[in-house]
């Protein structure tokens, strides 16, 4: 049976939101003091940007706990506390005191050009007792590639780690010969679900396809634990459209997180200013590249230049100049109590951890701890510090950064 298009009505996000209950005298300026990108463009809401910086900065200690690693991209704590990260070239290690172990064989063949290679890795949430894992990359295709999800079980066999039963669950289509913009982050939520998000792989001609629900281009995607989609997608049944798909409209989505009330949370990458935080709902449009803030890197208007719309959702909140956003958890924790709940966004051109606490959907403050390289990715570790994974691309190599509350 078709059912009748969706229709994806919305409601503005500043009213559903309450006013903070910090005062503005109690707070510092915003962190971004550079005048925006796109200069004649004004947010839909007060606080939509440039959020002003806790009264009292976090003192922090840093310190390097795993270096000369190959370029990583993700990270994932063991149940024991060891790390499981994915290289941009394609391999896959557990770090046990900051040191590599030998590459884990049976992960497939990657195509690393460009923005592309293994990318997101998460735990299934019976690891402990299936050893399941659930791993994204840039796959490679006789006409191009794309963004594809396997699961596997990763098996220990003293110096011979391995993944068995590796098995493709989603592969993106259409598929695309470029090498930009393939996403991705995965999040199992607690009723199994898996969230995965994936570009629009950036040029011309196919971003469009952001705004086509029969593409799985500039996505979130949700599928059931074996690939499927489950019974409750907003395009399930509609004729012509992708079932995989929960959202539309996204950009170049490399942060995505569980979030306190259960939600999966996301943050794109944007155009010259127009990074986004958005809790994605089901059905929904998010505007690119139809509607969205900031410019293009040529310094022209996005299409029509428009920022509003009432066909599609305003971002909880935005970067203009951008933050470039990869990575992202919600810290929850004993080191940082002034920090529970807060969003912490690995920042590849302020070459900081983004911290966001919230009211709510609204963002109450945000501030940068300063690391000086690009970072990829960040987790909380089971103890409460807080680990950032940095990159050089020149060199093709990535430390792992520890952040800890500064004594005193």
């Amino acid at each position: 049976m078709t059912r009748t298009p969706l229709r994806l009505a919305t409601t503005t996000v500043a009213a559903l939101l309450l006013p903070l209950p910090l005062m503005a005298q109690d707070l510092r300026p915003p962190v971004q003091t550079a005048p925006p990108n796109a200069t004649d463009q004004t947010p839909a809401f007060e606080g939509q940007t440039r959020a002003n910086q806790p009264a009292t900065p976090t003192a922090v200690t840093t310190s390097v706990v795993a270096e000369g690693l190959p370029q990583l991209w993700a990270m994932e704590f063991l149940p024991d506390g060891r790390m499981l990260v994915t290289a941009k070239e394609g391999t896959m290690h557990i770090l046990t005191d900051g040191t590599p172990g030998p590459a884990i064989a049976g992960v497939p063949e990657v195509d690393a050009s460009g923005q592309g290679g293994l990318l997101d890795v998460a735990l299934a949430n019976d690891f402990a007792t299936s050893g399941t894992i659930f791993f994204s990359f840039a796959e490679p295709r006789a006409d191009g590639n794309g963004t594809a999800l396997a699961r596997a079980t990763l098996v220990e066999d003293g110096d011979a780690p391995r993944l068995e039963d590796v098995e493709v669950i989603f592969s993106q289509r259409p598929t695309y010969d470029g090498n930009k913009h393939f996403g991705s982050r995965i999040v199992q939520d607690a009723d199994d679900i898996i969230w995965l998000t994936v570009g629009e792989r950036s040029d011309d001609e196919p971003r469009v396809q952001a705004q086509d629900p029969a593409s799985h281009f500039g996505k979130v995607i949700r599928l059931n634990a074996d690939g499927t989609p489950p019974d409750d997608n907003p395009f399930i049944g509609m004729e012509g459209a992708a079932p995989e798909v929960w959202s539309l409209g996204h950009r170049n989505a490399q942060s995505a997180a569980l979030g306190p009330d259960g939600h999966v949370w996301v943050i794109e990458h944007g155009p010259k200013g127009g990074d986004e935080l958005n809790r994605p709902e089901a059905g929904r449009n998010y505007g690119w590249p139809e509607v969205t803030y900031g410019i293009e890197y040529s310094g022209d208007a996005v299409g029509d230049g428009i920022t509003q719309s009432a066909q599609t959702q305003q971002p909880l909140y935005y970067w203009d100049p951008v933050i470039a956003p990869s990575g992202m958890d919600f810290y929850r924790g004993d080191m940082f109590p002034e920090l529970d709940g807060a969003i912490l966004v690995g920042g590849l051109v302020v070459q900081s951890v983004v911290v966001l606490t919230m009211d709510g959907e609204r963002v109450a403050t945000e501030e940068h701890i300063p690391l000086n390289a690009r970072v990829r990715d960040v987790r909380v570790g089971p103890e409460g510090a807080i680990y950032a994974i940095t990159e050089d691309r020149g060199a093709g190599t990535s430390e792992i950064v520890r952040i800890t509350p500064s004594e005193g």
